[in-house]
Formats: C-alpha cells, structure tokens, sequence
C-alpha cells in the first residue's frame, strides 16, 4: 500500500491519480477531511500534528508520500510544518516505510544563479527558513539510512484544476474573469514554471524508482522559460485577451501590505521576481529520459480547454 500525507491539494490529487493509473491500486489518502480521488481509494482522516494519528495512518505502508500543504501564514509555518514533518518521519520510521518529501524553492538564493540539486540553502524570511529547516531534517533522515528517503523538489506551480500559484491567481485566473493580468515586480525576467501534473507525475515515477532514493531531484520543467510579458502573451491568445497587462512594483506592494496581512505574508518572496529564476531539472532529464515535459504552450492550452468545458457545462 502506498499512502499520500496531506491528500487534498493539487500536487496530491494529481499524484492519487497518477499512481493509481501507473504503479498502484492499493492507495490510501490521509488529510483532516480526505476525499476520494479514485473509486478505489482508502480514505483516513487524521491531524499530522498528532503524533498517534499520524502513526496509524502510515501503519502497513510501503511508500509514504509527504505532500501536506498550510496556508502562506508565518506563523503557522513556523508553529506546525516542523512537527507535522517530525511526526510523518518517525512514523515512516516505525513503520519501515520508504519516504517521498515533495519540496520546494524557498531555501534557495533569491537570485538570478543556475539552480541545481547542489545549490546551497540561503534563506530570505521566515517562511524560507522554516523550509530549509524542514528539508535539513528530511536530509538527516536521508544521512541516518534506517529507511528510503528522497527528495522531489519544484519551483513555482501553474496548471490545470484548483492550482494555487502568483502565476495562476495574477494572471490565467484574470483572464478567465475577462480582467487584466497583474504581474509582481517586473515582467522582463525569465521564469521557471513547473506544470504542476508533470510534478505529480515525476513524484511518483521518483518514488516507483528504488535507486533515485537517498537524493535530492529536481523535478522536470521546460527549459524554455518564458517571461511574465511572454507567458501573458501566450495566455492572452488562448483565452481572447488584448495582451494588456499591469506590473506592480515593488513598493506598491510593499504599501499594500502595510494594509493586507495576505501581502505581507508574499514580501519575503518579492527577491526573486526581480531576477530571473532559473531552476534546472537536468538531473532528472537524464534519469528518465522517456518522461515527456509539458511546454508552456502546451499547459496554457490544456487549462484553456478545461475552462472551456467548464464554462460548457
């Protein structure tokens, strides 16, 4: 059996059905309030803040996927992710069960630099060293080698369903609504988008692989890396926008958030859209060379079509 820790978001729900149609049946889906994503699907309601919980809902699994998700509130980071982390370890632990930690960039220099699997953690606020600190004890865990532990690791979101992204909410999400796309910052520097099935689908493939455990992967992305005013004029074709578009500085935001906790909790990510984000997924290209990467593209017309039927039905 294999079991997803945190089973409602999207990466989640794109990975249920991804094992499901590749690598398992036997899926269990553990959240507060878990919801099916196949028929099949055993369902478990536990807090993964509780340690006894969090236990009974690894007992019996041979892969544990940890892709639990809180909303962008510091504090709740710092006081929760930590412990939830800590309990899903020592649970896999008692239970002999292989560890698949789904991650992402805040760790990371919010600079313009290549980012690998080696780049060194240089954290920028609170909640950037709440992940550091959180993948350095995935890490130990990793170092200790009582049980399989991997690394799957993925730069911003965009994508199809309930996808929670700046690119989703500033930009398809506009549009969709007939209303201009706001870019952060500037709309000149190259960014790195990972199509978030592809990020499901990688995870699974990772955790389905028995050498890819004891490291850290990047998970696949296009390489084209557009920027916001190239990305904008992709999306604009696909939902009928004029291409037009607002780009909100710095300090805008920064007096905005004198007013809104919601800007505030996004400052300390401010860095990274005034430079190019080039994330690399090299490693991984070259594992699973048959994987196929979504282009840009190719994701803007996929969420396209969903829109439409949506809009059909």
């Amino acid at each position: 059996m294999q079991t997803i820790l945190g089973a409602n978001g999207q990466i989640a729900t794109e990975l249920a059905r991804e094992l499901k149609r590749s690598h398992t049946g036997d899926l269990r889906l553990v959240s507060r309030n878990p919801r099916k994503v196949n028929d099949t699907d055993r369902l478990m309601p536990a807090n993964l803040l509780d340690a006894k919980q969090t236990a009974a809902a690894v007992q019996g699994s041979s892969i544990v996927y940890f892709t639990a998700g809180l909303p962008p509130d510091t504090e709740l980071w710092e006081a929760q992710f930590p412990t939830m982390l800590k309990n899903a370890l020592e649970a896999c632990r008692a239970a002999g069960a292989s560890f698949v930690y789904f991650d992402n960039t805040y760790m990371y220099p919010q600079d313009a630099r290549l980012q690998t699997e080696d780049t060194l953690f240089a954290p920028v606020g609170r909640k950037g060293k709440v992940r550091a600190a959180m993948a350095c004890m995935v890490l130990e865990e990793m170092a200790r080698a009582d049980i399989p532990v991997l690394i799957g690791r993925a730069p911003e979101f965009y994508g199809p369903g309930k996808t929670q992204s700046f690119t989703n909410a500033l930009i398809i999400e506009k549009l969709q609504a007939g209303k201009k796309p706001r870019v952060p910052v500037r709309d000149d520097t190259r960014r790195t988008l990972i199509w978030t099935p592809d990020a499901s689908r990688a995870l699974a493939l990772l955790g389905s692989t028995p050498d890819a455990y004891g490291q850290t992967w990047h998970l696949p992305c296009c390489d084209d890396r557009p920027t916001y005013r190239q990305f904008i004029a992709m999306a604009s074709q696909a939902f009928g926008g004029n291409g037009s578009y607002t780009v909100v500085g710095k300090w805008t935001l920064t007096l905005a958030g004198l007013f809104s906790k919601q800007v505030r909790e996004i400052q300390e990510l401010l860095p990274r859209y005034a430079q190019d984000n080039l994330f690399d997924s090299t490693k991984f290209k070259r594992r699973f060379p048959g994987f196929d990467v979504t282009s840009y593209g190719q994701g803007v017309e996929l969420i396209r079509q969903e829109w439409a039927h949506g809009q059909a039905a």
